[in-house]
């Protein structure tokens, strides 16, 4: 599962702060339901565009990895939740709206990471697969 949020009109003091970025990736996995397996490392980036400066972090996950992109002349925040394990997606992005002050958010969801195979279900999955597609070619 992969929840990609959009965060406008943050606090812009937390968006500046790499601090308050850190803090929040290391407690948001925890707040969430997930496993810290590292600690978090985060950056200040100034590129050839002022106005695309930020603070850039990420920590990684036992079930795979959260980041985050500041844009605090934007008042806008970039975050990926990524986990092969489900979670509770309205608690994550509430954590987000309070922790960053938001007052609008746009979020997706990608279904993915969530399907494992052992090679026996795998090869069972790929025989009916072919056997499907050759019922529909007529073989």
């Amino acid at each position: 599962m992969h929840l990609a949020i959009d965060g406008y009109d943050a606090d812009r003091e937390k968006l500046e702060d790499p601090e308050f970025v850190l803090r929040f990736l290391d407690e948001y996995p925890s707040a969430i339901g997930m496993t810290k397996i590292m600690p978090p490392h985060v950056l200040t980036y100034r590129g050839p565009q002022p106005e695309d400066w930020g603070i850039s972090g990420f920590v990684i996950i036992a079930e795979s990895h959260i980041s985050v992109h500041t844009f605090p002349d934007r008042r806008y925040v970039n975050i990926d939740i990524f986990s092969c394990k489900e979670f509770d997606v309205e608690q994550a992005l509430d954590v987000v709206k309070q922790r960053f002050s938001l007052e609008l958010t746009k979020s997706w969801i990608l279904e993915r990471g969530l399907e494992h195979y052992t090679e026996e279900k795998a090869r069972l999955t790929l025989g009916l697969e072919r056997l499907s597609l050759a019922r529909q070619n007529g073989s």
